[in-house]
């Protein structure tokens, strides 16, 4: 153990050099208690997020069925079953879809939530949002109010109903 008591000459001078470990303490308690402190005082605008929960999808004849997948180069590989389309055939045979669909129930005042046809959209977990917001773009231009995404439900996890 070292200690100053001084200069070696026999001159005892007081020591002036601050002693900086207390500081260093009380800082570090600071912190931790900001740390802890700052997320609980945070105000943030009152929102209710939504419950995730997986519903089973009910398949209708009507609904139609899309994959989208991100092609070579940045392009967009658009599939309406097991065909490859493009944005304008996709346009073309999702308003031929609804049209049909619209005569099935005898005229768009008929149409009801249920008899109403749906858009499924899969997309490859490494697809450009692209090319997503393009193909909901299409489906909501050619009159689909309700375009929805099909996903896994992870392992284990049980299907409900909303």
């Amino acid at each position: 153990m070292a200690m100053s008591v001084g200069k070696e000459d026999g001159e005892d001078v007081p020591m002036s050099d601050i002693n900086t470990t207390p500081l260093v303490d009380v800082m570090l308690v600071l912190l931790i208690i900001f740390l802890i402190a700052v997320p609980v005082v945070v105000e943030t605008v009152p929102i209710a997020l939504p419950a995730t929960a997986y519903e089973a999808r009910e398949t209708k004849p009507e609904n139609v069925e899309l994959t989208i997948r991100g092609g070579p180069g940045g392009t967009c590989e658009v599939y309406w079953g097991m065909t490859p389309i493009d944005s304008q055939t996709l346009l073309d045979r999702s308003v031929k879809s609804l049209e049909d669909a619209i005569a099935k129930v005898g005229g768009a005042e008929n149409l009801t939530d249920e008899t109403m046809p749906e858009a499924h959209l899969r997309g490859d977990v490494n697809t450009p949002y692209k090319c997503i917001g393009g193909a909901i773009f299409t489906m909501q231009r050619a009159g689909f109010a309700r375009v929805g995404f099909v996903s896994e439900p992870p392992p284990g996890s049980t299907v409900t109903r909303l």
